[in-house]
């Protein structure tokens, strides 16, 4: 039997099936699915991603092109554009956020695991050295109505805080585009329910 290594394999592997699988029956995501499973959904949204594809059209045909490799992860082919698009549409999103959290809680051990994480710098300071960041993110404007951005774009804004200490990222929030918080720490303290709908916000615990 052929083995098949790719850079696309090796990126799986950092997420657990095991801990996927629980979060998915925790969260009853696949009580209805018939054949397409959340692994499936993953595998197809993580290829959009790291391929930058940029409808439904590209992610399906981009696996379809590599179906004899897709066994290899968990996948047993390329899905449909409908069965993608509905399970987009009807998967819980909750099953993600729990899995970035595990991923989040890895990165942030190995990082102060690591040798030299804390050894003194050529600049010392005080206190921690945090990096604050915002990127504007676009979105269809006739999806996400309450991203307004400008008259035909539609836009949220994340903001990041970076710890330089295993550069990992400490806390983000997204906003819509034209949110813009008085300063880093009252933006830190701030309810995310204040910001209106479609903002989330996520803290290092």
């Amino acid at each position: 039997m052929t083995r098949v290594c790719s850079i696309f394999s090796r990126t799986l592997q950092l997420i657990s099936r095991l801990e996927f699988e629980s979060a998915v029956r925790k969260q009853g995501a696949e009580r209805h699915a018939r054949g397409f499973s959340c692994w499936g959904q993953f595998i197809a949204m993580l290829f959009c991603q790291l391929g930058h594809a940029k409808s439904l059209r590209e992610i399906c045909g981009g696996l379809a092109a590599s179906e004899g490799k897709l066994r290899h992860l968990g996948l047993p082919q390329a899905p449909a554009r409908s069965t993608l698009a509905y399970a987009n549409q009807h998967r819980p999103w909750q099953v993600y956020r729990t899995v970035f959290d595990q991923l989040l809680a890895k990165c942030q051990s190995l990082a102060a695991s690591q040798p030299g994480t804390r050894k003194k710098k050529k600049f010392r300071f005080k206190n921690p050295l945090m990096s604050l960041d915002a990127s504007v993110i676009d979105l269809c404007a006739t999806m996400f109505d309450w991203a307004k951005f400008r008259l035909t774009k539609g836009a949220v804004k994340l903001h990041l805080l970076l710890d330089h200490d295993g550069y990992v990222g400490d806390w983000h929030i997204s906003t819509i585009a034209t949110y813009r918080p008085p300063s880093a720490q009252s933006g830190r303290s701030q309810d995310c329910r204040s910001l209106g709908p479609g903002r989330t916000r996520h803290r290092r615990r």
